[in-house]
């Protein structure tokens, strides 16, 4: 069973590490401690709570596409037709080229709080190098 302690989890739930310490202290997150003393969390009981915090989240309405991401617009580039925006969520950067009158309508500006939503028929699905063995 893959486990991940607390630093690990709280990367891939784009938290910092005493978040995830106070989920678990709450009982909202099952860990358990290793044989030297550190609070770790099973691969699969990090998966549930990941997605039992995106269903929570996404109580948007109805729509087919399913990635979301929430994170605050940190660039917005106008011309006199087309706009270009990035967003930040958690540690992922998404950007949008869509027209300047959408970006207009939507107030897209930086600072504002807004949901990339993406859906897509290719997805790559990579396993990072530095992490095929962590938490193993």
């Amino acid at each position: 069973m893959t486990m991940f302690r607390i630093g690990e989890a709280a990367a891939l739930l784009g938290v910092s590490p005493d978040t995830v310490r106070r989920w678990v202290d709450a009982g909202r997150l099952p860990a358990r401690r290793d044989e030297h003393g550190h609070r770790t969390v099973a691969g699969e009981d990090l998966a549930a709570f990941a997605r039992a915090q995106i269903e929570a989240e996404s109580g948007s309405g109805r729509s087919s596409a399913r990635n979301r991401f929430r994170g605050i617009v940190t660039e917005v580039v106008r011309d006199a037709v087309m706009a270009q925006v990035e967003i930040a969520a958690g540690p992922y950067r998404v950007v949008s080229l869509m027209s300047r009158q959408a970006a207009d309508e939507l107030g897209l500006d930086v600072g504002v709080v807004a949901v990339a939503v993406i859906k897509s028929t290719n997805v790559v699905v990579e396993i990072p190098e530095d992490t095929r063995t962590a938490g193993r």
